[in-house]
C-alpha cells in the first residue's frame, strides 16, 4: 500500500509541469530538450542485455576463487577476457535491436523502495518516497558508451594476459579480479536506469582504480598514488552526492524517465529553498565530473596513476573511468540547459574550465621525460577538449571525441607499456632512441605512429575531425568569451602535436640506444658507441602485437568512417545516437539571425585549415628539434636557461607549474600542522591530564602514605601519633570556630 502511494506521488511530482506558472517554463522551451524520451519497459526483447552487467561480476567472483585455490596459470586472464568479450557481443546485439528514439528500461530486480509520511496525521498529510530499482536504461547515449567500454576493456584485458605474465599466481588473480570489478562498475554507471545506480558505478570505479593503481602495494610511490586518486575523487564524489540529493529534493524521483519527462515539460523543480537548490544542481554535478575526469583543480591524481601497471593506465585513461565525468554531464544535460534558461552560467563554466585545463596540461606535457606521464597529461588535456565541447553545446562533438580518443589513447598507452615491458622498465625518453631498428619492434613503432598522428589531429585523422567539431563550435555558440576560448583550443592543438611527436621522434628515430631502468640492475647498450651488451630487450609477443594492430585498425576506421555513407558511417550513427538522448542540446543555444564566421568563412570549413595548420606546425617543430637536429633542442633549452627573464618557464613546466607544491603548502601542510596540534592536545590534555592524569591521582596519594605502612613498629607508631594529632587539630579548629 505504502509503495503504491509512494510510486503515485513520484509520478505526480515528476510529471508536474509549469501549468501554474509558479516554477515551470513553457514545454520544451528554452531547455532545447525536445527529444521524446518516455521509456518503454521491455523485459522480453532485451532480456539478454542483463548479461552485459552480470558477466564481469561472474568473472570477478571466479578470479577470487582462483586466488583462494592457488591457481598459477593463465586461467584468470582467459576467464576475464571471455567474460568481457561476451559482454561486448551482447552489447552489440542489444544495440542492433534498439531504436534510439524509444528508450527501453530492462528491470533486473527491486532494489531500493522507501516511503514515509510527513506525520501530520491530517487530510493534507503528504507521502514521500525514494525509489531506485536495479534496472537498465537503454538509449542512444548508453548504447554508444557501452560499445566502446566493453570492446576496449576486452582488448586491454587480452593485452594484460601477456603483460602481467610475470605475476602469475595470487597477484595475477588479484589483477584480473580488479579489472572485472572495474568493468562491472562502469557498466552499472553507463547502463543504470537511475542516479543511484550511476552513483553505485561511480564509487565502484573509484574503488577499482584504488586497487589497481596500488597494485604494486610494496612500492611506496604506488601506494601514495592510489591514496591520492582515492582522496581527490572523494572531493568530486561529495559534489555528485549532493547533486543527487538536490535532484531528489526538487523532483521527488531519481529515475531518468520521470526526471526527463518533468524537464521536458519545463519543470524547474519544487522551488525548495527559494529555488537556489535547483540552481545549484548543475554546479554539484560539475564538481563530481571534474573530480572523476581530472579537470582543474582536481586533475593532479591522474598523472600519478601511472604507478599502476600499464594496462590499468590504458583502462583508466582511455576507455572507462575518466570518461565517466563526460557521460555524467551528457546524461544530465537538461539540468545544465535549465540553468542556462534561468540565467545561470554552468555551461560556460564547463567550457572555460575544460579549455583552460586543456592548455595547462598541454604545457606540462611538453616538458616531461616519462613517456607514460606525457600521455597522462595528454589525457587531461583531451578531456578538457571534451568538457569544452559540452559547454559549447556540441554534445555530439564532445562524445565523438570521447570515442576517437578512447581508441588512439588506449593504443598509445599500450605502445608505451610494450616499450617499458621490453626495455627493462625504462620510460625516460632521454635513455631510449632508434627503437624502430631493433628487431621485433616494427608493430609497436608503426602503430604508435598512427596513435601519435591521431592525437596530433593531423588532417585526415579521426582526432582531426572530432576535435574540429568542438573548436568550430566555439566560434558559433554565444557565450562569455567563447571566441577567445576557441583560439586557446587551437593553440593547444599545436602544442599537442609538438609534445606527441617529441616522444615518437625521440624514442623511435635517431641513433639506436637504450638503457634499462636502474632498478633492474642491467647495463646499457649503444650500437653507435660500442657500449656494454649485457642487457637485451625482449620484443612483445603475439597477443600484445595483435591488440595494438586491432586498435590501430579501429582508429583508422574511425577516420574512414567519417566519409562513408549512412549505412556504415560512424559520424551519422554517432550523431543519431547522441541527439536522440538526454545529451541532445537542440538549437536553442545557437545565435539567431546571421551565422557567425571565422576569418570570413564558415567556422566548420575554416577550422579544417586553421587547426590542421597549427597541428602540422607543431609536428614540424618537433621533427626539427627531436629528429633532424637534436642539438637544436639542447641549444634552445640553453638559450632559455641563460636568460633570467624567461629561465623560469621551462623549469615551471617541467615541475608541472608547481601545482602539487602549492597544494602541499596551502592544504596538505596546514592540515598536517593542525593534525599534529590536535594530536598533541589529545595526548597532553585529553589523555595526559584528563584521562591518565585523573587515573594517577589515587596512585600518587597512595605513594604518599606508603612509607607509613612499611611493616615497621616505629612506622606504625608515627602513623598513630600523626593521626591523633590531626584529630586533635580538627577538634581544636572546630571549637575555636564555634567560640568565635
Amino acid at each position: 500500500m505504502l509503495s503504491a502511494i509512494a510510486h503515485t506521488t513520484l509520478a505526480t511530482v515528476a510529471m508536474a509541469g509549469g501549468g501554474d506558472g509558479s516554477h515551470g517554463l513553457p514545454a520544451g522551451e528554452p531547455f532545447g530538450f525536445q527529444v521524446p524520451i518516455a521509456p518503454v519497459v521491455d523485459e522480453q526483447s532485451f532480456a539478454l542485455a542483463a548479461w552485459m552487467i552480470w558477466l564481469p561480476v561472474i568473472s570477478a567472483v571466479l578470479c577470487g576463487i582462483y586466488a583462494a585455490l592457488g591457481v598459477k596459470s593463465r586461467l584468470p586472464a582467459w576467464t576475464t577476457v571471455a567474460a568481457l568479450a561476451g559482454s561486448f557481443v551482447i552489447a552489440a546485439i542489444t544495440v542492433s535491436k534498439l531504436d534510439f528514439a524509444k528508450p527501453v528500461v530492462v528491470h533486473l530486480f527491486d532494489w531500493i523502495d522507501l516511503s514515509w509520511s510527513s506525520g501530520s496525521g491530517t487530510a493534507d498529510d503528504k507521502w514521500h518516497g525514494l525509489r531506485a530499482n536495479f534496472a537498465l536504461y537503454l538509449d542512444g547515449l548508453s548504447a554508444y558508451w557501452i560499445l566502446f567500454v566493453t570492446f576496449l576493456g576486452t582488448m586491454i584485458a587480452f593485452y594484460a594476459s601477456e603483460y602481467m605474465e610475470e605475476d602469475k599466481g595470487t597477484g595475477y588473480c588479484r589483477f584480473f579480479a580488479g579489472v572485472s570489478i572495474f568493468l562491472f562498475a562502469m557498466t552499472a554507471l553507463v547502463l543504470g536506469e537511475n542516479l543511484i545506480m550511476l552513483y553505485l558505478g561511480w564509487e565502484g570505479v573509484g574503488l577499482a582504480s584504488y586497487l589497481l593503481i596500488g597494485y604494486y602495494y610494496k612500492k611506496p610511490a604506488a601506494v601514495a598514488a592510489a591514496k591520492k586518486a582515492f582522496i581527490m575523487n572523494r572531493i568530486g564524489d561529495l559534489g555528485l552526492a549532493l547533486g543527487i540529493y538536490l535532484i531528489w529534493l526538487e523532483y521527488g524521483s531519481l529515475e531518468y524517465g520521470a526526471l526527463f519527462q518533468a524537464l521536458q515539460a519545463g519543470d524547474t523543480g519544487a522551488g525548495q529553498y527559494d529555488g537556489w537548490a535547483a540552481t545549484l544542481i548543475p554546479w554539484c554535478l560539475m564538481l563530481g565530473a571534474f573530480g572523476k575526469s581530472a579537470q582543474f583543480p582536481l586533475y593532479v591524481w591522474l598523472p600519478d596513476a601511472m604507478e599502476g601497471p600499464t594496462p590499468v593506465s590504458a583502462l583508466i585513461h582511455a576507455a572507462t573511468m575518466v570518461t565517466a565525468g563526460i557521460y555524467l554531464i551528457a546524461r544530465t544535460m537538461p539540468f545544465f540547459l535549465m540553468n542556462k534558461a534561468l540565467g545561470g552560467h554552468a555551461l560556460e563554466a564547463v567550457a572555460w574550465i575544460g579549455g583552460l585545463t586543456a592548455l595547462l596540461a598541454a604545457t606540462i606535457a611538453m616538458a616531461q621525460y616519462d613517456i607514460k606521464r606525457v600521455m597522462a597529461y595528454s589525457t587531461v588535456s583531451q578531456l578538457g577538449y571534451m568538457f569544452m565541447g559540452l559547454g559549447l553545446a556540441t554534445s555530439f562533438g564532445a562524445c565523438y571525441h570521447v570515442l576517437t580518443h578512447a581508441f588512439f589513447k588506449a593504443l598509445l598507452f599500450l605502445c608505451c607499456g610494450a616499450v617499458m615491458h621490453g626495455f627493462g622498465g625504462q620510460l625516460d625518453l632521454r635513455k631510449l632512441g632508434g627503437i624502430r631498428r631493433v628487431p621485433g619492434w616494427g608493430v609497436v613503432c608503426w602503430t604508435m605512429l598512427i596513435g601519435s598522428l591521431w592525437l596530433s589531429g593531423v588532417p585526415g585523422s579521426a582526432g582531426y575531425f572530432s576535435k574540429d567539431e568542438i573548436l568550430s563550435q566555439a566560434f558559433i555558440t554565444e557565450g562569455a568569451g567563447f571566441r577567445l576560448l576557441g583560439w586557446i583550443g587551437i593553440i593547444t592543438a599545436g602544442l599537442t602535436a609538438y609534445y606527441t611527436f617529441r616522444v615518437w621522434f625521440r624514442v623511435f628515430t635517431g641513433p639506436t640506444h637504450y638503457k634499462p631502468d636502474e632498478a633492474h640492475g642491467h647495463a646499457g647498450h649503444d650500437d653507435d658507441h660500442g657500449a656494454d651488451h649485457d642487457f637485451h630487450p625482449h620484443a612483445p609477443g603475439l597477443r600484445i602485437n595483435l591488440v595494438l594492430t586491432i586498435l590501430s585498425l579501429g582508429a583508422l576506421w574511425l577516420a574512414v568512417g567519417y566519409f562513408v555513407g549512412d549505412v556504415w558511417g560512424t559520424q551519422t550513427w554517432i550523431k543519431n545516437a547522441i541527439e536522440n538522448s538526454s545529451a541532445g542540446t537542440g538549437l536553442q543555444l545557437m545565435p539567431a539571425g546571421e551565422h557567425p564566421t571565422l576569418l570570413g568563412f564558415d567556422p566548420h570549413t575554416a577550422m579544417y585549415f586553421i587547426s590542421g595548420t597549427f597541428g602540422l606546425v607543431g609536428l614540424a617543430i618537433a621533427w626539427w628539434l627531436h629528429c633532424a637536429n637534436r642539438k637544436a633542442a639542447d641549444d634552445l633549452r640553453g638559450w632559455f636557461n641563460g636568460r633570467a627573464w624567461i629561465a623560469w618557464l621551462p623549469r615551471a613546466m617541467e615541475h608541472k607549474w608547481y601545482v602539487d607544491e602549492i597544494y602541499i603548502a596551502t592544504i596538505r601542510f596546514p592540515l598536517w600542522i593542525a593534525g599534529q596540534a590536535l594530536y598533541m592536545f589529545d595526548r597532553i590534555f585529553v589523555d595526559g591530564i584528563g584521562v591518565n592524569g585523573t587515573a594517577r591521582l589515587p596512585k600518587i596519594a597512595a605513594s604518599l602514605f606508603q612509607p607509613l605502612y612499611n611493616g615497621k613498629l616505629q612506622g606504625y607508631a608515627t602513623s598513630m601519633a600523626g593521626g591523633l594529632a590531626l584529630v586533635i587539630a580538627w577538634i581544636v579548629w572546630v571549637w575555636m570556630r564555634g567560640s568565635v
